[in-house]
């Protein structure tokens, strides 16, 4: 099943991004991006068991797919895929007409699962800044 994230699901999306070797987001964090669009954070669930989560965001503009994680245990099963789909459906419901994300150039698998579901690459540039 996937829904909306609630803080009760917090510890156990904490979880999974540790298991799949993803930073924590903290919680502070969360709080200020679920003030904007909390019906883009999505978990799957396997009972009352958290196996899946993704994070998106909306400026107004373009959709964005911050993070993707699932429970290493339970890679390969259509968790990840499933999750997309319903944050994808979510952007179209918003009137997004375009989404983004990041894939670090050594994450050759990662490039390919976005490239099945129809995410091309495009020769842009990263700037950052820190503050």
């Amino acid at each position: 099943m996937i829904r909306t994230f609630g803080w009760e699901d917090y510890d156990a999306v904490a979880a999974v991004w540790a298991a799949a070797a993803r930073e924590v987001v903290p919680r502070a964090e969360l709080e200020l991006k679920l003030a904007r669009d909390p019906e883009l954070f999505l978990v799957a669930t396997d009972g009352d068991q958290v196996t899946g989560v993704v994070l998106g965001t909306w400026d107004g503009r373009r959709g964005w797919i911050l993070r993707l994680a699932v429970d290493p245990a339970r890679r390969r099963q259509g968790i990840a895929t499933a999750l997309v789909h319903e944050l994808e459906a979510r952007f179209r419901a918003l009137g997004c007409p375009r989404i983004n994300l990041l894939v670090m150039p050594e994450n050759d698998a990662g490039l390919r699962f976005w490239q099945e579901l129809g995410y091309l690459p495009m020769p842009d540039v990263l700037c950052t800044k820190p503050l």
